[in-house]
């Protein structure tokens, strides 16, 4: 597969995470882990498969911790031997990516469109990837792309279909149950799922306050202007919303058969 190179990745990992409160008192949501991973962890790889491996990574809530993980990200990986009466450490090997990561601190109560234009001068004017620190996906990055240069407008955004969190059924006219669906899609609506493609022309509708929420004025000014196109992933998708949520993605990454880890190794 031909890497796509020359990117940033941008990644929003500010938030509070207040629905995930039994995880986010001590870390932000994009640390809760899968598999003994980061959630954000994962979401990097999946970028990385595709040869992408500049990120710029949005702090707030705890933004410290996320800084520490990857400050030790390089011992943590490695075998090593210390000699604790001199301090000498020998590294005998290392499982690494080979990732360049800067880290904004872009404020507590920072809203997500504020938080973004903060990484204006990260991008280098050029087109560059965004997405949010909690969800995961089997989503081919490079047809995203792809999809971005085809319409030509300022932004694409992938949209999904989640899953229905109950069952449904049907019936016949007397109430015979026809069919049964454990896990039916939604309402059938496409829903904002993130990994979006942006134009640097996107940080335009982004004005310079601390309070703008990306999801509101700046899209719907994009729609207005027919700027925004969306590439349909008919495949998984899924959020870390709740402490369920966190249950649900670690069974399927520990089934071995998790969608999102397209990566080899």
């Amino acid at each position: 597969m031909k890497k796509i190179k020359n990117m940033k990745v941008l990644i929003l990992s500010g938030g509070l995470g207040t629905r995930l409160s039994e995880e986010t008192a001590l870390k932000p949501k994009p640390m809760v882990e899968i598999g003994g991973k980061p959630i954000l962890w994962h979401i990097m790889k999946i970028y990385s498969h595709y040869g992408l491996n500049e990120f710029v990574i949005l702090l707030g809530y705890k933004g410290h911790v996320v800084k520490q993980f990857f400050a030790n990200y390089f011992l943590n990986q490695s075998d090593v031997t210390i000699n604790t009466s001199t301090g000498k450490m020998n590294i005998h090997n290392n499982i690494k990516e080979n990732w360049n990561i800067t880290l904004i601190d872009t404020g507590l109560n920072t809203q997500t469109g504020s938080r973004i234009k903060k990484a204006k001068k990260y991008i280098d004017n050029k087109t560059f990837l965004l997405t949010y620190g909690d969800g995961v996906g089997d989503i081919n990055i490079k047809d995203t792309i792809k999809f971005h240069k085809q319409h030509g407008k300022l932004m694409t955004m992938t949209s999904a279909q989640p899953l229905g969190r109950f069952g449904s059924l049907k019936t016949n006219s007397n109430n015979m149950v026809t069919n049964f669906n454990e896990k039916p899609l939604g309402d059938n609506s496409w829903i904002n799922a993130g990994y979006f493609v942006c134009e640097p022309e996107v940080l335009d509708y982004i004005d310079d306050r601390e309070d703008i929420i990306f999801e509101q004025a700046p899209l719907k000014n994009l729609v207005k202007d027919k700027q925004l196109y969306t590439y349909k992933h008919k495949k998984f998708w899924m959020p870390m919303d709740t402490l369920s949520d966190k249950n649900k993605l670690n069974k399927i990454y520990n089934s071995k058969k998790a969608p999102w880890v397209v990566w080899a190794d």
